[in-house]
């Protein structure tokens, strides 16, 4: 296992959907955490260890795919109250810098599109490693989080609670967990 970005992991990659998470926490209640994650994303990387600046990535992620293990609750999220997939059925990111901090982390820039609305946000990634896996996929392993307000892609359906607060707190932690697999 490669444990730094060296020059021979540059080249392009896919994102492994059956090995990946994109994922996301939200405060509920005030009180406790609700963790979800969609269950379709693609997305492309290149990476160019070398000069770190030219590597990118462009992910995809399907809205109709979200998962919090409560049908009541996903089916509610994919509203116009939330992510309205019906409308605006994909997100998306796509870089527009990379920079390397160190030998083990990365950190990309890039535009994040949810509910028709687009942001800059810089995502740090810490780098896992590398591995040839038992059918000679060639991999690289990402993790990285991120926090948003959802009030900036315009998602502000709330209910207030008795006790004070609201049902649903405006941060939302996103989450990365990523496999690559080398393209051929």
């Amino acid at each position: 296992m490669t444990t730094a970005i060296t020059p021979d992991l540059s080249g392009s990659y896919t994102i492994d959907p059956a090995h990946s998470t994109i994922g996301f926490v939200a405060r509920h209640a005030m009180v406790t955490k609700v963790r979800g994650s969609f269950k379709d994303v693609s997305g492309t990387v290149t990476v160019d260890a070398q000069d770190p600046a030219k590597s990118s990535a462009q992910v995809t992620i399907q809205v109709a795919s979200i998962d919090t293990r409560n049908p009541d609750r996903d089916g509610h999220l994919r509203t116009n109250d939330f992510l309205d997939a019906a409308t605006y059925p994909t997100i998306t990111f796509a870089s527009t810098a990379a920079e390397l901090r160190g030998e083990n982390s990365v950190t990309l820039t890039g535009d994040l599109t949810i509910k028709g609305v687009t942001k800059s946000i810089a995502i740090d990634f810490d780098y896992q490693g590398a591995a040839t896996d038992p059918f000679g996929n060639h991999r690289l392993g990402f993790e990285g989080t991120h926090t948003i307000s959802r009030a900036d892609y315009g998602i502000t359906w709330n209910a207030p609670l008795e006790t004070g607060g609201v049902l649903v707190g405006d941060k939302i932690v996103l989450e990365f967990d990523l496999s690559l697999v080398k393209s051929a």
